[in-house]
């Protein structure tokens, strides 16, 4: 299958398409760089020995991405590309409606040019906002609280409205829950830029020395150490789900949603332990006041995936830290630079 990935430089696309180019598909990269850097595709090249194209460009240009897709006529396209930060979506809600939004839009022109009917999309689990029940399953109402999160519902809802308009289109939308770890080599992991706005990669930049503590932002919740809990899922398995998802495109049609997670929550504490144990290095942490918006508990029911993708999350817990405190140790700095 000849498969195009946009943002496949970032943090869940370079692993996405390291299972990608391991199941033997073709694939064609667009990237702008814009929250990852081009040293992730180099080791994504040496890990699965293979080639594959890729285009520098940003998905609001357009006549670069019909040109692309035309170009490589793709069989299906996996989706990644866009803003992704909650924080940063609220001070610039313009931007991610423009980056999000509109860039999909122009994607999905494109792929009609290039005769393409088939997306797995990267969505995301704050399209459910604060849940009404737990585990969340893909029934839950959909009532985003940010404008990140909206903008992947409005993508969403732009995928259901193409199945209804064209029999032949076919969607398999992706909520994510909470992605962490690194692929097994050390050599592929999160980086991200600045601060980290996730659990595991500030743990992991405490514990190698970057970052003095974690702050902790909630002790009094209604769980059982009073920390929030989240559903955490580890990025390999996320990507092996993203290869049956195309598997599933090829002979499905309309829009189906599919929440990936393991279906069990993890507190920040017992995540702190864990990695603590993993590393063998003490986490310093702090107690802060809940942030506004914070909920007490998430997490999946994945049932679905597994009925209907084959899929299923395998790696533990302990999986997750040992991945990604051989990702941070091996590149305390990143992707580019130095210890």
């Amino acid at each position: 299958m000849r498969v195009l990935i946009t943002g496949g430089a970032g943090y869940i696309g370079t692993h996405t398409m390291l299972e990608v180019l391991g199941a033997g598909h073709e694939v064609c990269v667009i990237d702008n760089f814009c929250n990852s850097v081009p040293e992730a595709l180099e080791r994504v090249k040496a890990l699965s020995n293979r080639s594959f194209a890729f285009h520098k460009a940003d998905m609001r240009d357009r006549e670069a991405l019909t040109h692309h897709l035309q170009d490589f006529k793709p069989d299906a396209v996996i989706h990644f590309a866009g803003l992704k930060a909650v924080g940063e979506s609220v001070e610039m809600p313009l931007e991610y409606y423009e980056n999000n939004v509109q860039g999909t839009i122009n994607l999905l022109q494109a792929m009609k040019a290039a005769d393409c009917t088939s997306i797995v999309f990267s969505s995301s689990a704050t399209v459910y906002g604060n849940p009404d029940f737990l585990p969340i399953t893909e029934d839950h109402p959909l009532r985003s609280t940010n404008p990140y999160g909206r903008s992947k519902l409005h993508i969403e809802e732009m995928l259901r409205d193409l199945a209804t308009a064209n029999p032949d289109f076919t969607a398999a939308i992706l909520r994510y829950f909470n992605p962490v770890g690194a692929h097994e080599s050390g050599r592929t992991g999160e980086d991200p830029n600045g601060i980290p706005n996730n659990l595991m990669p500030m743990i992991a930049q405490v514990a190698v020395g970057r970052r003095e503590q974690v702050r902790v932002f909630g002790n009094d919740y209604d769980t059982p150490d009073g920390t929030g809990v989240r559903d955490y899922i580890h990025v390999v398995d996320l990507a092996k789900a993203h290869v049956a998802a195309l598997d599933w495109t090829q002979s499905h049609q309309g829009a189906r949603a599919f929440n990936l997670g393991v279906g069990q929550g993890v507190s920040v504490m017992e995540m702190i332990d864990a990695f603590a144990k993993a590393s063998g290095r003490d986490i310093p942490f702090r107690n802060d006041p809940r942030r506004e918006g914070d909920i007490a508990q998430c997490y999946a029911d994945p049932s679905r995936a597994e009925a209907e993708l084959g899929w299923k999350a395998a790696i533990d817990l302990t999986g997750m830290c040992e991945t990604c405190w051989r990702w941070q140790s091996e590149n305390p700095l990143g992707y580019n630079a130095k210890p």
